[in-house]
């Protein structure tokens, strides 16, 4: 896969001329690189600072509409797509800078591309203005189909001197924003540019298009045959595989399928076998189980959509057996997503099932064979034309007696609760049951050699050049950086060798500590709030407000060189913990997010944009006065003070607060 993304540069030119919205026998892995809110986590800069481990495992990573949308967005209210890259998920320059990242490393970015509606710019049917290659880029009044929003559109359009198209919708109908008519040639201009600019200009290797229900997919077949795309993929949400395959032949153009499709059907499956606590429903139909439709299957588990996001929008959630159901779906042809909640919560046990699926070079067109099925288990063999190898997954619980039957001849190379993956003696490769990453203090990893033959296992930690014979199932305690290599021995030779990087990181234990965010007085003018609340959250959901929205009110001010601040106090609970906010007057009018705090911050009111205030950071005016002092000096006395009175005999290494000699520290 690495090669062949790597490739594409050099042979852009005939590529481009085959495309058909996803490669034949592609072997890649993609990962759907956000959740909801996953303002923390999805960050531009993140991404490219995980790039070298994120590559090693993902060939695509999916990311969310990078346009600037007004405000804190994940990007389904697309309001700029030409002029403005600054989303809530970092400016155009760090976005260039992971793109670029990736693709030095043969992993490819997907852009989220929604183009069903578009967000108008003040009034009901104008929008902004923006100008690319020299060419104005703007959408009319005309551009909005004619049944837009129930009928609403076009009343507010008669009563107030506008036209809208003469076509209703060529799809489902959507209120939240302005459906657009594909069949204007404006509309199609737009999206053409827009395509253009994607992957031209900002470099991204392929699209995710969102709702696709909402307009013809004729569409997409026009607009993807024009940008030559290589990888393509529809949302059409639903989980009939007639259904989904019908939209993929919706997008041909001189009868060549122009784009893949998730695989809705796979995943409504996946949900059925939890909730009905039926592993045999497995072997139901779904795109990638059909062989002329497997190329253009984008399998998947969770997503954004159907994961849990509260106890409001419970959504519909997978609700047990995660990891089972994802070996499932990477022993499977179609293109697996892992979501990246999956990959965030369970990332060495994927990890080391991808490695498995990229060891036997199981492909989007790999056949499926079931070789047990009952409601406890499911036990199924894909094989692969490219490399004749095979792989068996085992899900569910499996007997003793399945297991001796159906693995006979196997070893297995992955495996945890509910499911394992085996692979067939005559391999003859070597393995080992951690894949590479970042590890605490130390890792155990057991070595295993799958041969058939009985070949000598070995291992180096020199790069090959000398070799130290081991057992099968020696387990080697790594406590120090390291590479591995791990072969079997083959007369003069090593076979079948792989090799892993393991970085050891030391972890000091974490005491939390205290910090406080600071809202300059906007009780006062300019401002002249009644009141002041606080809502706060985290990624973890462990901080949790008192009432519902806005949240509690806050009542404690302190004056600090001679300013009013209201004030709230959290506590930092880990190392890599964060939280946000947003102050309010009792709901309305509101500040945008306030995002990844871990430190104490003042804050004041600023410009509105749209309903909601920016902030302004302001803590560089409060912090670095005269009694602050940001040193590694320690002076003589060796008692410490924290903010809560809790004596140190020692310096403390937690960031934070601190009296010492009586003056205040800040250790960062």
């Amino acid at each position: 896969m690495k090669k062949f993304l790597l490739s594409l540069a050099a042979l852009a030119a005939p590529i481009m001329m085959m495309a058909q919205g996803w490669p034949a026998q592609y072997d890649g892995v993609m990962l759907q690189g956000f959740y909801w809110d996953s303002y923390k986590d999805t960050q531009w800069a993140k991404f490219t600072s995980q790039a070298d481990e994120l590559a090693e495992s993902f060939d695509l990573i999916w990311v969310p509409q990078s346009g600037y949308c007004g405000g804190t967005s994940m990007g389904y209210n697309p309001k700029y797509l030409f002029d403005n890259y600054t989303s809530s998920f970092g400016n155009e320059t760090a976005l260039r800078t992971m793109i670029n990242t990736f693709k030095a490393k043969g992993t490819g970015i997907i852009a989220d591309v929604v183009i069903n509606h578009r967000q108008e710019s003040g009034k009901w049917v104008v929008f902004p203005k923006e100008t690319y290659k020299g060419e104005t880029m703007q959408l009319v009044s005309t551009d909005v189909v004619k049944n837009d929003d129930g009928g609403k559109t076009k009343e507010y359009c008669d009563a107030n001197g506008y036209e809208l198209s003469q076509y209703n919708d060529s799809g489902e109908g959507w209120d939240g924003m302005r459906d657009l008519d594909h069949n204007s040639p404006n509309v199609q201009k737009i999206c053409q540019a827009y395509l253009d600019k994607l992957m031209n200009d900002l470099g991204y290797t392929g699209v995710r298009y969102d709702m696709v229900k909402g307009y013809a997919s004729k569409f997409t077949g026009l607009y993807n045959s024009t940008a030559k795309l290589q990888f393509s993929v529809g949302e059409y949400w639903d989980g009939n595989v007639s259904s989904v395959t019908n939209w993929i032949n919706g997008t041909k153009v001189d009868n060549v399928i122009q784009s893949a499709a998730f695989d809705f059907p796979f995943r409504y499956t996946a949900r059925d076998v939890v909730n009905n606590k039926n592993w045999a429903a497995l072997a139901n139909s779904s795109i990638a189980r059909q062989s002329a439709y497997s190329r253009y299957a984008v399998t998947f588990i969770e997503n954004h959509d159907t994961e849990y996001r509260s106890s409001s929008y419970p959504q519909d959630p997978i609700k047990a057996d995660t990891l089972a159901l994802n070996a499932f779906m990477l022993s499977m042809p179609g293109t697996p997503c892992v979501f990246l909640k999956h990959w965030l919560a369970y990332k060495e046990d994927i990890k080391q099932m991808i490695a498995v699926r990229k060891l036997v070079g199981v492909h989007n067109q790999s056949r499926p064979t079931t070789l047990a099925s009952q409601k406890d288990y499911f036990v199924s063999q894909t094989a692969t034309t490219k490399s004749g190898k095979k792989l068996i997954v085992m899900v569910g619980k499996v007997p003793q007696s399945v297991i001796d039957q159906r693995a006979n001849g196997c070893t297995c190379v992955a495996k945890g609760y509910h499911y394992s993956m085996w692979v067939p003696n005559d391999m003859e490769t070597a393995w080992c049951d951690k894949p590479s990453g970042e590890y605490n203090n130390n890792v155990s990893v057991t070595l295993q050699a799958v041969t058939a033959t009985g070949k000598q296992l070995v291992y180096s930690t020199d790069g090959g050049s000398t070799w130290t014979n081991a057992a099968d199932g020696q387990i080697l305690n790594i406590n120090k950086n390291t590479t591995l290599t791990v072969g079997l021995k083959d007369g003069s030779n090593v076979v079948g060798q792989i090799t892993r990087n393991y970085t050891i990181k030391v972890v000091e234990p974490f005491d939390p500590y205290p910090v406080t965010v600071y809202v300059k007085d906007p009780t006062v003018a300019p401002y002249n709030w009644t009141s002041v609340y606080c809502w706060a959250w985290d990624d973890d959901k462990t901080l949790t407000n008192s009432k519902a929205w806005p949240g509690d009110e806050m009542t404690q001010t302190k004056e600090i060189n001679g300013d009013k601040f209201y004030y709230r106090s959290f506590d930092i609970i880990a190392k890599d913990y964060t939280f946000n906010f947003i102050f309010s007057q009792k709901g309305t009018p509101q500040t945008l997010d306030v995002m990844g705090i871990n430190k104490d911050i003042y804050l004041e009111l600023d410009a509105l944009s749209g309903d909601k205030y920016t902030v302004k950071d302001i803590t560089n005016n409060y912090i670095g006065i005269n009694d602050i002092i940001v040193d590694e000096v320690v002076p003589a006395d060796p008692a410490w003070y924290d903010l809560n009175g809790r004596r140190y005999e020692e310096k403390p290494t937690t960031p934070g607060f601190y009296i010492h000699n009586h003056k205040k520290f800040v250790i960062k």
